[in-house]
């Protein structure tokens, strides 16, 4: 479908069901978009038309964006609905893309379509004393350098300088002053796995709503400390993310109406106002915003070299700790496969087969190839199967082949059809078309498959997978795994081709300006 005529059906949709609202008077009505990728530039898979973000499910319409939102939308819709005098207004918003955090670029026109959609909703639906604009901080987009400043600067243009604008945000965005030049907030996740999201959401209602009743009047400060770290050393369960994030929490226990936000930063992406940021937001008190920021930058700046460095276990000798932690019955182990970021890389499943290691759960291998092999002959449950698993992208090495029997074909992790294989030892792995990250044991528990029956799990993960796997205590063993080489995910940022980056003038490749 074309995305003229694709944009024109929901907005059609968005204002009949806009018509069909009780019209009850609020003093406040607040407008509420949701627009989030964490894009990584230098995946495979081609520039994101508008339609890659509608392969999932069609995009929210009206008030379909306050219900099925996601968790910042969530947060704010709960805590607005404790305000009597707030009336929220969803714009029409796309909600997933194809391939999630591991598709590249999106284009300008798919930019274009859905942003000037949702003002061409928010013209219509005039005036408002609000705007709500739930994003990520990663989105990379050809031709627009900064992407949720850009959101900022168009919403600013149709409400004009007096309507106060919150946005909320993973903390692997990357963002610079840029965004509030024209927001008023920028309310940042505190933690990696990302548990706050709904406070966030929360925080941003709280302070909108202060804002339109006069009681806030935003006076903000940004600092950038120079730093790039992988996404895999920003986990806020161990020292210095943890640090970080704990003085930003106390600035806001000692000091009234202070909000302190802090992108760890998102390196995947070839933007300009990539690496870590501070926000800090104060009640007109610019001397106070400016003393927080500068603590912060200073204090990111000296914990830099624990932050910024790390080394982890190649497969072989993963395959070591993992042989040790079994005989040991340190069971279940639970392993980071962090830097597959197409989610095709076969290398921990050569290694571990090859030293005889059995039991395993692999969750999941990319193989778009195989599974329309399998969908094509109509497999079922029970059929022999003898075919290559994932490396198609450099990064995955060479296309594995297992043999096995099927024992899942179906629906699954978001997808209409995966399949599941059962080879070897005791091994399982899940195939999907596209890039897929496992957060629970649970998730595996589909058809007759019963994850207690695997000693290890291996998920393409950075520090999600903490969440079921680690955070619980289900996994008594826990290995981040490097992969073959410095490919794109890794730890290894000097090995991206970056053009937009100048890794000279950051830590812990270079020096930034002024140090």
């Amino acid at each position: 479908m074309r995305t003229g005529r694709l944009h024109a059906l929901t907005l059609a949709a968005a204002l009949a069901a806009a018509s069909c609202t009780s019209g009850r008077e609020s003093e406040y009505r607040v407008a509420v978009m949701k627009f989030q990728q964490e894009t990584c530039t230098f995946c495979p898979g081609g520039d994101a038309p508008a339609e890659d973000w509608v392969t999932l499910g069609p995009l929210l319409v009206a008030d379909q964006v306050l219900t099925a939102g996601g968790g910042y939308v969530e947060g704010f819709v709960r805590e607005a609905s404790d305000y009597p005098d707030m009336e929220l207004i969803g714009l029409t918003s796309p909600d997933e893309i194809f391939g999630g955090s591991s598709r590249s670029w999106s284009t300008q026109e798919s930019f274009d379509t859905f942003v000037g959609g949702m003002l061409q909703e928010l013209r219509a639906s005039l005036p408002v004393d609000g705007v709500y604009l739930a994003l990520h901080g990663a989105l990379a987009v050809r031709g627009i350098p900064r992407p949720e400043a850009e959101i900022a600067r168009r919403f600013r243009e149709v409400v004009g300088p007096d309507v106060p604008i919150a946005g909320t945000f993973d903390l692997h965005g990357n963002e610079d002053a840029e965004f509030l030049r024209y927001a008023d907030f920028a309310f940042v996740t505190k933690r990696f796995p990302h548990y706050d999201d709904g406070i966030q959401g929360a925080r941003a209602a709280r302070a909108l709503h202060r804002a339109m009743s006069g009681t806030y009047t935003a006076t903000t400060a940004t600092r950038k400390p120079g730093i790039i770290t992988p996404t895999v050393l920003q986990w806020t369960g161990a020292a210095p993310a943890s640090e970080i994030m704990e003085r930003a929490r106390r600035w806001e226990a000692r000091e009234a109406d202070v909000f302190v936000s802090v992108f760890f930063g998102f390196p995947w992406s070839d933007v300009p106002d990539v690496g870590m940021t501070v926000h800090v937001m104060t009640n007109n008190d610019q001397a106070l915003a400016d003393e927080i920021a500068d603590d912060m930058n200073e204090y990111m700046w000296r914990v830099r070299e624990a932050f910024a460095n790390g080394r982890f276990p190649r497969p072989d000798e993963a395959a070591a700790r993992v042989t040790r932690a079994i005989a040991d019955g340190q069971i279940p182990v639970a392993i980071g496969d962090y830097s597959d970021r197409p989610g095709d890389a076969t290398h921990i499943t050569r290694a571990f087969d090859a030293a005889g290691i059995g039991k395993v759960l692999y969750g999941a291998i990319s193989s778009p190839t195989t599974l329309e092999a399998l969908q094509a002959v109509g497999a079922s449950v029970g059929d022999p199967f003898d075919h290559e698993i994932g490396g198609f992208t450099a990064s995955g090495g060479d296309p594995y082949r297992i043999q096995g029997t099927v024992a899942y074909v179906g629906p699954w992790a978001g997808y209409e059809y995966t399949a599941a294989v059962a080879y070897g030892d005791g091994n399982l792995v899940f195939l999907v078309p596209a890039y897929t990250q496992i957060m629970y044991p649970e998730n595996f528990a589909v058809g007759d498959i019963d994850p207690s029956d695997y000693d290890v799990f291996v998920v393409k993960s950075r520090a999600h997978f903490r969440r079921g796997f680690d955070e619980t205590g289900f996994a008594k063993t826990i290995v981040i795994v490097e992969a073959t080489g410095p490919f794109i995910g890794t730890t290894f940022l000097d090995a991206l081709p970056y053009e937009n980056v100048d890794l000279s003038k950051l830590y812990p490749y270079g020096m930034p300006d002024g140090r």
